[in-house]
């Protein structure tokens, strides 16, 4: 038998495979996972270790690589691309796992080092992690308080630019905090639909079926789960009592209070969280329009609202650019964004994301924002919100949108929320790091009325 017909897991095989295609930048780390498993016969079971070690490792990349260098002979060499993944991988399941065994995690890793490289690299990949676990204390990093960029970086797996901008907006505390929440594995929230159940009878089925939750502090219809699968998944997902969605995605919707009977649109609205939750608090009374430009984003939020029992969201695709139509009451503008509030929830978005990309979205933004403020009444609401923390595409976008336009004034959160979550400007900002919440911005801007410029 030849080293590459030797047996290996076929699950971690995956993995590696998968990572690989990341690093490759072919593919986000979603469309690795499900390119690669489109091909495979994996049981469900497979399927949530393969995601747990493929985010794990491409989230903890930076960390991994530093780590592994102390315990390579030459660490400044350059290691073959592989054989690099075969260890992040390796030194993932050994340091950053609790279910699996130090034994496996490096028998495993030496079965893979085996059929994808050779028996040469094998044996490298057996002492490098042996060693590792031997003497873990090799490991050090640069002083906290000497070079807090680098020391950050390094331990929690960031770029210096994210952490940079971090410490620049927070103190050193509450950054360290932020970008530790950031690694944690991703919450699953349950938002009640209130068309079909109610908070307690959802509550009571979780509760007999063992499933801890906690309710949310701003909107206690949000139940957030103890565990990161999604439970009672047939009796209440896809029966639609309940929807999948973010507290901190939610407050937008709050903070815009549709009322019944009101004319609203939803501008990038696919694949329907917000839409389906202002349907909600408009007790399926009234017209939602749902723009998107992406059809089959569409055709899923469609099956979203029959799920939930909505009817009155109206989907459109279209560019929001070029839409027409009369003004509305309400207009929610959720707009493209670099997704930083999120980057605990997308393994990738760290590695992917710059600041050239910011900027690139700053531009956008300020376009969409202009655009949405014309489908906007006299005395109606438009809300911007984020699903990111930088300033720049948040606070920068609305204060120079209200030097622009001068019919436009802020309306602060502090109306709807209490003041840990609102700004001294009147925004409201979210962060990973607070009360099951991700990172989201919104702002409520009200079209004043003649007699009120």
């Amino acid at each position: 038998m030849t080293p590459r017909e030797q047996r290996y897991d076929p699950v971690r095989g995956a993995a590696v495979e998968i990572i690989g295609l990341v690093e490759a930048g072919k593919h986000s780390a979603e469309e690795a996972i499900q390119e690669v498993i489109r091909e495979k016969e994996f049981r469900s079971l497979d399927i949530r270790f393969l995601r747990l070690l493929v985010n794990g490792t491409v989230k903890m990349k930076r960390r991994l690589d530093h780590d592994i260098r102390f315990f390579l002979s030459r660490p400044a060499e350059k290691l073959p691309r592989r054989m690099a993944d075969i260890l992040r991988l390796g030194f993932y399941q050994l340091f950053y796992t609790d279910r699996i065994p130090a034994a496996a995690a490096v028998s495993e890793s030496v079965n893979l080092a085996r059929h994808y490289c050779d028996e040469s690299r094998a044996r490298v990949v057996n002492a490098v992690m042996r060693a590792a676990l031997r003497a873990p204390e090799k490991i050090v990093f640069r002083k906290k308080n000497d070079d807090p960029i680098n020391y950050l970086a390094d331990f929690y797996s960031y770029p210096n630019w994210f952490v940079e901008y971090c410490l620049k907006e927070f103190r050193l505390e509450e950054t360290e905090k932020l970008l530790e929440e950031m690694n944690r594995p991703p919450q699953v929230t349950y938002r009640v639909n209130f068309i079909k159940a109610k908070p307690e009878e959802v509550a009571e089925l979780l509760k007999k079926a063992g499933v801890g939750f906690q309710a949310g502090e701003y909107l206690p219809e949000f139940l957030h789960l103890e565990e990161g699968s999604f439970p009672l998944e047939e009796e209440l997902v896809k029966s639609g009592k309940v929807y999948i969605q973010d507290e901190s995605a939610g407050m937008a919707v709050r903070l815009m209070n549709p009322k019944m009977g009101m004319n609203v649109l939803d501008m990038a609205a696919a694949p329907g969280g917000k839409a389906t939750y202002a349907a909600i608090k408009m007790r399926n009374k009234g017209m939602i329009t749902a723009v998107d430009r992406s059809r089959p984003r569409l055709e899923i939020m469609v099956e979203n609202c029959q799920r939930q029992g909505i009817k009155i969201v109206n989907p459109v695709a279209a560019d929001i650019l070029e839409f027409q139509a009369e003004p509305f009451d309400r207009v929610m503008l959720d707009a493209p964004c670099s997704g930083w509030g999120n980057a605990g929830k997308h393994s990738d978005l760290r590695w992917l994301k710059t600041p050239e990309d910011v900027e690139r979205l700053f531009k956008v933004q300020s376009m969409m924002i202009d655009k949405a403020a014309k489908l906007v009444k006299p005395g109606g609401i438009m809300i911007y919100s984020t699903c990111t923390s930088i300033r720049r595409e948040n606070d920068d976008v609305v204060e120079e949108f209200l030097v622009r336009r001068k019919d436009f004034r802020l309306e602060s959160a502090g109306e709807y929320f209490g003041d840990d979550v609102v700004s001294e400007r009147g925004f409201l900002k979210t962060y990973p790091n607070k009360k099951n919440l991700s990172g989201a911005f919104a702002a409520r801007l009200k079209k004043v009325l003649d007699a009120e410029k």
